[in-house]
Protein backbone atom coordinates (compact mmCIF):
# COMPACT_ATOMS: atom_id res chain seq x y z
CA UNK A 1 0.00 0.00 0.00
CA UNK A 2 1.28 3.46 -0.95
CA UNK A 3 0.23 7.08 -0.52
CA UNK A 4 -0.47 8.49 -4.00
CA UNK A 5 -1.28 12.08 -4.97
CA UNK A 6 -3.57 12.57 -8.00
CA UNK A 7 -3.49 16.03 -9.64
CA UNK A 8 -5.96 16.95 -12.39
CA UNK A 9 -8.34 19.86 -12.96
CA UNK A 10 -11.01 17.46 -14.27
CA UNK A 11 -12.98 15.95 -11.40
CA UNK A 12 -14.03 12.93 -13.48
CA UNK A 13 -10.38 12.02 -14.12
CA UNK A 14 -9.52 12.37 -10.43
CA UNK A 15 -12.47 10.20 -9.42
CA UNK A 16 -11.58 7.51 -11.96
CA UNK A 17 -7.96 7.39 -10.85
CA UNK A 18 -8.86 7.38 -7.16
CA UNK A 19 -11.26 4.49 -7.67
CA UNK A 20 -8.65 2.44 -9.58
CA UNK A 21 -5.90 3.07 -7.06
CA UNK A 22 -8.04 2.48 -3.98
CA UNK A 23 -9.12 -0.78 -5.56
CA UNK A 24 -5.45 -1.82 -5.42
CA UNK A 25 -5.27 -0.98 -1.70
CA UNK A 26 -3.54 2.40 -2.04
CA UNK A 27 -4.33 5.61 -0.17
CA UNK A 28 -5.19 8.50 -2.49
CA UNK A 29 -4.93 12.27 -2.03
CA UNK A 30 -6.48 14.59 -4.63
CA UNK A 31 -5.61 18.09 -5.84
CA UNK A 32 -7.60 20.04 -8.43
CA UNK A 33 -4.69 22.28 -9.45
CA UNK A 34 -0.90 22.53 -9.21
CA UNK A 35 -0.63 24.99 -6.35
CA UNK A 36 -2.72 22.77 -4.05
CA UNK A 37 -0.63 19.78 -5.12
CA UNK A 38 2.59 21.52 -4.09
CA UNK A 39 1.13 22.38 -0.67
CA UNK A 40 0.17 18.72 -0.23
CA UNK A 41 3.70 17.66 -1.12
CA UNK A 42 5.07 19.87 1.65
CA UNK A 43 2.91 18.12 4.26
CA UNK A 44 2.40 14.53 3.09
CA UNK A 45 5.05 11.80 2.52
CA UNK A 46 3.67 10.67 -0.83
CA UNK A 47 5.34 7.83 -2.72
CA UNK A 48 3.93 8.68 -6.16
CA UNK A 49 2.42 11.69 -7.92
CA UNK A 50 0.13 11.28 -10.94
CA UNK A 51 -0.37 14.71 -12.49
CA UNK A 52 -1.88 16.20 -15.61
CA UNK A 53 0.72 17.97 -17.72
CA UNK A 54 -1.43 20.89 -18.92
CA UNK A 55 -2.98 22.88 -16.09
CA UNK A 56 -3.65 26.60 -15.69
CA UNK A 57 -1.15 28.76 -13.75
CA UNK A 58 0.86 25.95 -12.12
CA UNK A 59 1.55 23.22 -14.70
CA UNK A 60 2.46 19.57 -14.32
CA UNK A 61 6.08 20.53 -15.01
CA UNK A 62 5.97 22.92 -12.05
CA UNK A 63 4.58 20.11 -9.89
CA UNK A 64 7.38 17.84 -11.17
CA UNK A 65 10.10 20.35 -10.25
CA UNK A 66 8.69 20.86 -6.76
CA UNK A 67 8.29 17.11 -6.28
CA UNK A 68 11.97 16.55 -7.13
CA UNK A 69 12.92 19.18 -4.53
CA UNK A 70 10.47 18.23 -1.76
CA UNK A 71 10.12 14.44 -2.28
CA UNK A 72 13.12 13.41 -4.41
CA UNK A 73 12.44 9.68 -4.01
CA UNK A 74 8.78 9.94 -5.05
CA UNK A 75 7.97 8.94 -8.63
CA UNK A 76 6.05 11.21 -10.99
CA UNK A 77 3.74 9.94 -13.76
CA UNK A 78 2.44 12.57 -16.19
CA UNK A 79 -0.96 12.42 -17.87
CA UNK A 80 -0.82 13.94 -21.34
CA UNK A 81 -2.82 14.32 -24.52
CA UNK A 82 -1.38 13.29 -27.87
CA UNK A 83 -0.54 16.93 -28.63
CA UNK A 84 1.78 17.24 -25.63
CA UNK A 85 3.72 13.97 -25.83
CA UNK A 86 6.91 15.84 -26.79
CA UNK A 87 6.60 17.92 -23.62
CA UNK A 88 6.08 14.76 -21.58
CA UNK A 89 9.25 13.22 -23.00
CA UNK A 90 11.10 16.41 -22.09
CA UNK A 91 9.66 16.15 -18.58
CA UNK A 92 11.08 12.62 -18.25
CA UNK A 93 14.51 14.09 -18.89
CA UNK A 94 13.84 16.38 -15.94
CA UNK A 95 13.15 13.43 -13.66
CA UNK A 96 9.61 12.17 -14.35
CA UNK A 97 9.34 8.39 -14.05
CA UNK A 98 6.82 7.84 -16.87
CA UNK A 99 3.91 9.33 -18.81
CA UNK A 100 0.50 8.01 -19.90
CA UNK A 101 -1.58 9.42 -22.76
CA UNK A 102 -5.25 10.21 -22.37
CA UNK A 103 -7.56 8.37 -22.71
CA UNK A 104 -5.72 5.54 -20.92
CA UNK A 105 -6.41 1.88 -20.35
CA UNK A 106 -6.87 1.01 -16.68
CA UNK A 107 -4.55 -2.01 -16.92
CA UNK A 108 -1.82 0.06 -18.58
CA UNK A 109 -2.00 2.78 -15.93
CA UNK A 110 -1.92 0.31 -13.03
CA UNK A 111 1.07 -1.45 -14.59
CA UNK A 112 3.00 1.82 -14.75
CA UNK A 113 1.97 2.71 -11.22
CA UNK A 114 3.31 -0.65 -10.02
CA UNK A 115 6.64 -0.05 -11.77
CA UNK A 116 6.92 3.46 -10.33
CA UNK A 117 6.25 2.20 -6.80
CA UNK A 118 8.87 -0.55 -7.20
CA UNK A 119 11.37 2.13 -8.24
CA UNK A 120 10.40 4.25 -5.22
CA UNK A 121 10.90 1.24 -2.94
CA UNK A 122 14.38 0.60 -4.38
CA UNK A 123 15.38 4.26 -3.95
CA UNK A 124 14.18 4.18 -0.35
CA UNK A 125 16.20 1.03 0.35
CA UNK A 126 19.33 2.53 -1.19
CA UNK A 127 18.95 5.73 0.87
CA UNK A 128 18.45 3.68 4.04
CA UNK A 129 21.59 1.68 3.26
CA UNK A 130 23.56 4.88 2.69
CA UNK A 131 22.28 6.21 6.00
CA UNK A 132 23.42 3.05 7.80
CA UNK A 133 26.86 3.26 6.17
CA UNK A 134 27.17 6.93 7.09
CA UNK A 135 26.24 6.24 10.71
CA UNK A 136 28.71 3.38 10.87
CA UNK A 137 31.81 4.97 9.41
CA UNK A 138 31.13 8.36 7.87
CA UNK A 139 30.83 9.14 4.16
CA UNK A 140 32.48 6.16 2.50
CA UNK A 141 36.18 6.39 3.20
CA UNK A 142 35.90 9.93 4.56
CA UNK A 143 36.97 8.50 7.90
CA UNK A 144 37.60 10.55 11.02
CA UNK A 145 36.28 12.01 14.24
CA UNK A 146 38.34 15.20 14.40
CA UNK A 147 36.46 18.52 14.57
CA UNK A 148 37.89 19.46 11.16
CA UNK A 149 36.51 16.38 9.39
CA UNK A 150 33.20 16.61 11.25
CA UNK A 151 32.78 20.12 9.84
CA UNK A 152 33.40 18.73 6.36
CA UNK A 153 30.77 15.98 6.76
CA UNK A 154 28.26 18.52 8.08
CA UNK A 155 28.83 20.69 5.00
CA UNK A 156 28.42 17.67 2.72
CA UNK A 157 25.05 16.91 4.33
CA UNK A 158 23.88 20.48 3.79
CA UNK A 159 24.98 20.96 0.19
CA UNK A 160 24.31 17.47 -1.18
CA UNK A 161 20.54 17.93 -1.49
CA UNK A 162 20.99 21.13 -3.54
CA UNK A 163 22.25 21.65 -7.09
CA UNK A 164 24.72 24.33 -6.02
CA UNK A 165 28.17 24.44 -7.59
CA UNK A 166 30.80 23.52 -4.97
CA UNK A 167 34.52 24.32 -4.82
CA UNK A 168 36.57 21.78 -2.82
CA UNK A 169 39.93 23.12 -1.66
CA UNK A 170 42.87 21.22 -0.21
CA UNK A 171 46.40 19.97 -0.69
CA UNK A 172 47.09 17.01 -2.99
CA UNK A 173 46.03 13.76 -1.40
CA UNK A 174 43.55 15.22 1.12
CA UNK A 175 40.57 13.40 -0.39
CA UNK A 176 38.95 15.99 -2.64
CA UNK A 177 37.48 13.39 -4.99
CA UNK A 178 36.13 11.41 -2.01
CA UNK A 179 34.25 14.51 -0.90
CA UNK A 180 32.93 15.08 -4.41
CA UNK A 181 31.70 11.46 -4.60
CA UNK A 182 30.09 11.79 -1.17
CA UNK A 183 28.20 14.89 -2.31
CA UNK A 184 27.03 13.07 -5.44
CA UNK A 185 26.05 9.89 -3.56
CA UNK A 186 23.94 11.86 -1.09
CA UNK A 187 22.25 13.96 -3.78
CA UNK A 188 19.07 13.38 -5.80
CA UNK A 189 21.42 12.68 -8.74
CA UNK A 190 22.92 9.61 -7.04
CA UNK A 191 21.44 7.16 -9.56
CA UNK A 192 22.94 9.11 -12.48
CA UNK A 193 26.64 9.21 -13.56
CA UNK A 194 29.47 10.65 -11.50
CA UNK A 195 32.15 11.64 -14.03
CA UNK A 196 35.56 12.83 -12.77
CA UNK A 197 38.35 14.40 -14.82
CA UNK A 198 41.75 15.74 -13.76
CA UNK A 199 42.13 19.01 -15.64
CA UNK A 200 45.91 19.08 -15.11
CA UNK A 201 46.44 15.67 -16.73
CA UNK A 202 45.66 16.74 -20.32
CA UNK A 203 46.95 19.49 -22.62
CA UNK A 204 44.52 22.29 -23.48
CA UNK A 205 43.34 20.92 -26.86
CA UNK A 206 42.69 17.42 -25.56
CA UNK A 207 40.99 18.73 -22.41
CA UNK A 208 38.47 20.75 -24.43
CA UNK A 209 37.68 17.73 -26.59
CA UNK A 210 37.28 15.53 -23.51
CA UNK A 211 34.98 18.03 -21.79
CA UNK A 212 32.83 19.21 -24.69
CA UNK A 213 33.24 16.46 -27.31
CA UNK A 214 34.06 17.03 -30.97
CA UNK A 215 32.61 16.51 -34.43
CA UNK A 216 34.18 14.37 -37.11
CA UNK A 217 36.95 16.20 -38.96
CA UNK A 218 37.20 19.06 -36.46
CA UNK A 219 40.94 18.41 -36.00
CA UNK A 220 43.60 15.93 -37.05
CA UNK A 221 42.69 12.55 -35.62
CA UNK A 222 38.99 13.35 -35.15
CA UNK A 223 37.84 10.41 -37.26
CA UNK A 224 34.39 10.24 -35.66
CA UNK A 225 32.01 12.46 -33.72
CA UNK A 226 32.46 11.98 -29.99
CA UNK A 227 30.45 12.95 -26.93
CA UNK A 228 32.23 14.96 -24.25
CA UNK A 229 32.18 14.35 -20.52
CA UNK A 230 29.51 17.02 -19.98
CA UNK A 231 27.18 14.94 -22.14
CA UNK A 232 28.28 11.70 -20.47
CA UNK A 233 27.41 13.22 -17.09
CA UNK A 234 23.98 14.46 -18.21
CA UNK A 235 21.56 14.19 -15.30
CA UNK A 236 24.46 13.52 -12.91
CA UNK A 237 27.61 15.19 -11.62
CA UNK A 238 30.82 16.30 -13.35
CA UNK A 239 33.87 16.63 -11.07
CA UNK A 240 36.55 18.99 -12.40
CA UNK A 241 39.67 18.20 -10.39
CA UNK A 242 42.56 20.70 -10.39
CA UNK A 243 40.43 23.39 -12.04
CA UNK A 244 43.18 25.92 -11.30
CA UNK A 245 45.40 24.32 -13.96
CA UNK A 246 43.03 25.05 -16.87
CA UNK A 247 44.03 27.38 -19.70
CA UNK A 248 42.28 30.77 -20.20
CA UNK A 249 40.44 29.53 -23.32
CA UNK A 250 39.04 26.56 -21.41
CA UNK A 251 38.05 28.83 -18.52
CA UNK A 252 35.97 30.97 -20.89
CA UNK A 253 34.12 27.91 -22.19
CA UNK A 254 33.51 26.56 -18.68
CA UNK A 255 32.08 29.93 -17.65
CA UNK A 256 29.70 29.83 -20.63
CA UNK A 257 28.55 26.34 -19.69
CA UNK A 258 27.82 27.37 -16.10
CA UNK A 259 25.91 30.45 -17.28
CA UNK A 260 23.94 28.97 -20.18
CA UNK A 261 23.73 25.27 -19.24
CA UNK A 262 24.70 24.26 -22.75
CA UNK A 263 27.85 23.13 -24.54
CA UNK A 264 29.19 23.19 -28.06
CA UNK A 265 31.33 20.36 -29.37
CA UNK A 266 34.73 21.28 -30.78
CA UNK A 267 34.19 22.09 -34.46
CA UNK A 268 30.45 22.75 -34.10
CA UNK A 269 28.31 25.82 -33.43
CA UNK A 270 25.21 23.81 -32.52
CA UNK A 271 24.36 24.22 -28.81
CA UNK A 272 23.52 21.11 -26.76
CA UNK A 273 21.51 21.58 -23.58
CA UNK A 274 22.92 19.75 -20.56
CA UNK A 275 21.66 19.06 -17.05
CA UNK A 276 24.82 18.59 -15.01
CA UNK A 277 25.88 19.56 -11.52
CA UNK A 278 29.48 20.81 -11.48
CA UNK A 279 31.83 20.16 -8.57
CA UNK A 280 35.35 21.57 -8.82
CA UNK A 281 38.51 21.07 -6.79
CA UNK A 282 41.91 22.67 -6.52
CA UNK A 283 45.08 22.37 -4.48
CA UNK A 284 45.89 25.98 -5.42
CA UNK A 285 44.51 29.18 -3.93
CA UNK A 286 42.26 30.42 -6.72
CA UNK A 287 42.03 33.91 -5.23
CA UNK A 288 45.80 34.27 -5.61
CA UNK A 289 45.59 33.01 -9.21
CA UNK A 290 42.88 35.62 -9.86
CA UNK A 291 45.14 38.37 -8.45
CA UNK A 292 47.98 37.11 -10.65
CA UNK A 293 45.73 37.18 -13.73
CA UNK A 294 45.98 33.41 -14.24
CA UNK A 295 42.36 32.58 -13.42
CA UNK A 296 39.20 34.39 -14.48
CA UNK A 297 37.53 36.30 -11.65
CA UNK A 298 34.01 35.72 -13.05
CA UNK A 299 34.61 31.95 -13.25
CA UNK A 300 36.00 31.95 -9.71
CA UNK A 301 32.79 33.51 -8.38
CA UNK A 302 30.69 31.02 -10.38
CA UNK A 303 32.60 28.10 -8.86
CA UNK A 304 32.97 29.49 -5.37
CA UNK A 305 29.27 29.53 -4.46
CA UNK A 306 30.09 27.22 -1.55
CA UNK A 307 33.70 26.32 -0.65
CA UNK A 308 34.62 23.21 1.33
CA UNK A 309 38.22 23.43 2.66
CA UNK A 310 39.86 20.08 3.45
CA UNK A 311 42.46 20.01 6.25
CA UNK A 312 45.86 18.41 5.59
CA UNK A 313 46.52 15.20 7.49
CA UNK A 314 49.15 16.86 9.70
CA UNK A 315 46.37 19.07 11.11
CA UNK A 316 44.14 16.13 12.03
CA UNK A 317 46.62 13.64 13.49
CA UNK A 318 43.97 12.26 15.82
CA UNK A 319 42.33 10.66 12.75
CA UNK A 320 45.48 8.76 11.73
CA UNK A 321 44.73 5.62 13.84
CA UNK A 322 41.21 5.41 12.35
CA UNK A 323 42.49 5.96 8.82
CA UNK A 324 45.29 3.44 9.30
CA UNK A 325 42.83 0.81 10.58
CA UNK A 326 40.55 1.44 7.62
CA UNK A 327 43.38 1.19 5.08
CA UNK A 328 44.65 -2.01 6.74
CA UNK A 329 41.25 -3.61 6.14
CA UNK A 330 41.05 -2.36 2.56
CA UNK A 331 44.60 -3.47 1.65
CA UNK A 332 44.23 -6.89 3.30
CA UNK A 333 40.98 -7.55 1.44
CA UNK A 334 42.44 -6.44 -1.90
CA UNK A 335 45.58 -8.56 -1.40
CA UNK A 336 43.72 -11.57 0.00
CA UNK A 337 45.61 -11.53 3.32
CA UNK A 338 44.52 -11.52 6.98
CA UNK A 339 44.12 -8.03 8.42
CA UNK A 340 47.34 -7.20 10.32
CA UNK A 341 47.72 -4.86 13.29
CA UNK A 342 50.15 -2.02 13.89
CA UNK A 343 52.64 -2.22 16.73
CA UNK A 344 52.73 0.79 19.10
CA UNK A 345 56.13 1.73 17.67
CA UNK A 346 54.79 1.67 14.09
CA UNK A 347 51.81 3.77 15.13
CA UNK A 348 54.19 6.29 16.73
CA UNK A 349 55.96 6.58 13.39
CA UNK A 350 52.66 7.24 11.63
CA UNK A 351 51.65 9.87 14.18
CA UNK A 352 55.00 11.69 14.07
CA UNK A 353 55.46 11.76 10.30
CA UNK A 354 54.30 15.06 8.65
CA UNK A 355 52.56 13.34 5.66
CA UNK A 356 53.31 15.79 2.84
CA UNK A 357 51.32 13.47 0.55
CA UNK A 358 48.40 13.45 3.02
CA UNK A 359 45.83 10.62 3.05
CA UNK A 360 46.92 9.23 -0.31
CA UNK A 361 50.49 8.80 0.97
CA UNK A 362 49.22 7.10 4.15
CA UNK A 363 47.12 4.69 2.11
CA UNK A 364 50.09 3.81 -0.13
CA UNK A 365 52.36 3.32 2.91
CA UNK A 366 49.85 0.97 4.58
CA UNK A 367 49.29 -1.06 1.40
CA UNK A 368 53.05 -1.48 0.91
CA UNK A 369 53.46 -2.64 4.50
CA UNK A 370 50.59 -5.15 4.22
CA UNK A 371 52.01 -6.48 0.96
CA UNK A 372 55.60 -6.97 2.17
CA UNK A 373 55.27 -7.75 5.90
CA UNK A 374 55.85 -11.46 6.70
CA UNK A 375 53.95 -11.37 9.99
CA UNK A 376 50.54 -10.33 11.38
CA UNK A 377 51.96 -7.37 13.34
CA UNK A 378 53.49 -4.45 11.48
CA UNK A 379 56.65 -2.95 12.99
CA UNK A 380 58.50 0.26 12.03
CA UNK A 381 60.78 -1.74 9.75
CA UNK A 382 57.74 -2.79 7.68
CA UNK A 383 56.87 0.82 6.90
CA UNK A 384 58.39 2.57 3.85
CA UNK A 385 61.91 3.87 4.49
CA UNK A 386 60.72 7.32 3.44
CA UNK A 387 58.77 7.58 6.70
CA UNK A 388 62.06 7.88 8.62
CA UNK A 389 63.34 11.42 8.95
CA UNK A 390 66.48 11.45 6.80
CA UNK A 391 67.96 14.78 5.68
CA UNK A 392 68.50 15.56 2.01
CA UNK A 393 72.16 14.47 2.25
CA UNK A 394 71.01 10.92 2.97
CA UNK A 395 73.20 10.73 6.09
CA UNK A 396 71.58 10.06 9.50
CA UNK A 397 71.95 12.86 11.99
CA UNK A 398 73.62 12.42 15.36
CA UNK A 399 72.95 14.30 18.57
CA UNK A 400 70.21 16.84 19.17
CA UNK A 401 69.01 18.90 16.24
CA UNK A 402 66.30 21.42 15.55
CA UNK A 403 62.94 20.10 14.28
CA UNK A 404 62.86 19.96 10.48
CA UNK A 405 60.59 22.37 8.67
CA UNK A 406 57.82 20.85 6.53
CA UNK A 407 59.49 21.81 3.26
CA UNK A 408 62.74 20.16 4.43
CA UNK A 409 60.90 16.95 5.23
CA UNK A 410 59.11 17.04 1.89
CA UNK A 411 62.34 17.70 -0.02
CA UNK A 412 64.13 14.86 1.78
CA UNK A 413 61.17 12.53 1.24
CA UNK A 414 61.01 13.24 -2.51
CA UNK A 415 64.79 12.87 -2.94
CA UNK A 416 64.88 9.60 -1.00
CA UNK A 417 62.02 8.15 -3.04
CA UNK A 418 63.60 9.16 -6.36
CA UNK A 419 66.98 7.69 -5.35
CA UNK A 420 65.31 4.40 -4.39
CA UNK A 421 63.51 4.27 -7.74
CA UNK A 422 66.52 5.21 -9.91
CA UNK A 423 64.95 8.60 -10.64
CA UNK A 424 61.99 7.03 -12.44
CA UNK A 425 59.73 10.08 -12.09
CA UNK A 426 56.54 8.35 -13.22
CA UNK A 427 56.96 5.59 -10.62
CA UNK A 428 58.03 8.11 -7.95
CA UNK A 429 54.90 10.19 -8.52
CA UNK A 430 52.80 7.05 -8.13
CA UNK A 431 54.55 6.03 -4.88
CA UNK A 432 54.31 9.57 -3.48
CA UNK A 433 50.63 9.72 -4.39
CA UNK A 434 50.94 12.92 -6.46
CA UNK A 435 50.60 13.81 -10.14
CA UNK A 436 53.56 13.77 -12.51
CA UNK A 437 53.21 17.53 -13.10
CA UNK A 438 53.13 18.14 -9.34
CA UNK A 439 56.36 16.14 -8.89
CA UNK A 440 58.02 18.08 -11.70
CA UNK A 441 57.06 21.40 -10.06
CA UNK A 442 58.44 20.18 -6.71
CA UNK A 443 61.76 19.23 -8.35
CA UNK A 444 62.02 22.72 -9.83
CA UNK A 445 61.02 24.35 -6.54
CA UNK A 446 63.57 22.43 -4.45
CA UNK A 447 66.31 22.44 -7.08
CA UNK A 448 66.48 18.63 -7.19
CA UNK A 449 67.95 16.92 -10.22
CA UNK A 450 69.62 13.61 -11.02
CA UNK A 451 73.41 13.47 -11.50
CA UNK A 452 74.59 15.06 -14.76
CA UNK A 453 71.05 15.88 -15.80
CA UNK A 454 68.89 18.98 -15.90
CA UNK A 455 65.18 18.79 -15.01
CA UNK A 456 63.15 19.75 -18.03
CA UNK A 457 59.49 19.35 -18.86
CA UNK A 458 57.82 16.17 -17.55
Amino acid sequence: MALILVVDNEQAVRMTLAMLLKGQGHQVLEAAEGRAAIETLRDEPVSLIITDLKMAEVSGLDVLREAKALRPEAGVILLTGHGTIESAVQAMRLGAFDYVTKPFESSELLHRVQNALKHHHLLSEVRLLRQQIREHRGFGTLVGRSPQIQRVTEMISRVAVTDTTILIEGESGTGKELVARAIHDESPRADRPFVPINCSALPETLLESELFGHVKGSFTGATATKKGLFEEADGGTLFLDEIGDTAPSTQIKLLRVLQEREIRRVGSNAPIKINVRVLAATHRTLEELVREGRFREDLFYRLNVVAIPLPPLRDRRGDIPLLAAHFLEVAAKRLGKPVPTLSPEAMDHLLEYPWPGNIRELENAIERAVLLAPQAILFPGDLPPSLRRIPASGEPTTGPSRPMRLEEVERAHILKTLDELNWNQARAAEVLGIGRNTLWRKLKEYGLQPPDRRIDDP
